[in-house]
């Protein structure tokens, strides 16, 4: 609320005014990832809201999802009604946000049409939207990287390619994901026993000096050999947005393999990118 007395004024006239609101009911499990835990600073809660909304206040935005299905968004459907459907009379939209990931081959579309068309029963003069971003990124494209290096410290191998997690996956290691590599199997606990008596289990290091630039442990079928290349799934949509440039370090061409095999190269990236930002 503070921030609607702040800004409201900026945007009057040229946008519909919303208040994020947060039903605290969230099924994501990892607390770092919720965006309703308690204490999180998305979103104001039912207590906290007047009973009349100011007059531009034409919307309530709510996002507690993360690649979920349509079942969890009918559980949380009843949260969001029993918290705030006392003011919907008094608005023309609610946003639901994202993370609902409707291209995923077991996600329920009847239920969601279902869902949906039963909540416009209950408020017909409401305008939903959906932000199902993740599914338009989900499984588009892969982060191809190539080994440069293996090398090996108290029986643990780490094989180093020519891209790096702080800079080209930071998700990674922001949140509780850890990407798939084609033709391994993901280990999910760094277990050092398994990495020191498996001769094919290997961590996997970037190339920038940051000492935390890793991740493990894979499990390959064969002995990583340098020049080898690794196909990390479905990383597009992340690497993307959340790619940086510490120290120096070049972002990967974007492009195209198409199904006659040819290739097309949409971008490079070179040291002038890199200097230009710094300008």
């Amino acid at each position: 609320m503070s921030q609607y007395e702040r800004f409201a004024q900026e945007v009057k006239g040229r946008a519909s005014v919303g208040l994020r609101v947060n039903p605290e009911y969230s099924e994501i499990e990892t607390e770092l990832y919720n965006p309703c835990a308690a204490g999180s600073r998305f979103g104001v809660l039912a207590k906290d809201l007047p009973n009349t909304l100011p007059k531009d206040v034409e919307g309530f935005h709510v996002h507690c999802h993360c690649e979920s299905g349509s079942d969890v968004f009918a559980r949380t459907l009843v949260h969001i009604e029993e918290k705030f459907s006392g003011w919907f009379p008094q608005l023309k939209w609610i946003n639901f946000g994202g993370g609902h990931l409707m291209t995923r081959k077991d996600y329920d579309v009847e239920l969601l049409i279902k869902t949906l068309q039963d909540f416009h029963r209950r408020y017909p003069h409401l305008e939903v939207i959906l932000e199902p971003g993740s599914a338009f990124a989900w499984q588009t494209g892969p982060l191809i990287a190539r080994v440069v290096d293996i090398v090996e410290n108290s029986g643990v191998k780490t094989a180093i390619i020519n891209a790096s997690f702080t800079c080209h996956m930071p998700d990674c290691l922001e949140m509780p994901y850890k990407p798939s590599i084609r033709y391994a199997e993901t280990l999910e606990e760094e277990d050092l026993e398994t990495a020191r008596t498996n001769p094919h289990a290997y961590r996997i290091g970037g190339n920038s000096c940051l000492s935390g630039d890793f991740m493990g442990l894979w499990q390959f079928d064969h002995e990583l050999q340098i020049g080898e290349r690794l196909i990390f799934e479905d990383m597009i949509h992340y690497t993307t947005v959340k790619t940086n440039m510490f120290n120096g370090i070049g972002h990967p061409s974007i492009g195209m393999l198409h199904e006659d095999g040819t290739f097309e190269l949409f971008r490079q990236y070179t040291y002038e990118d890199y200097r230009d930002r710094m300008c």
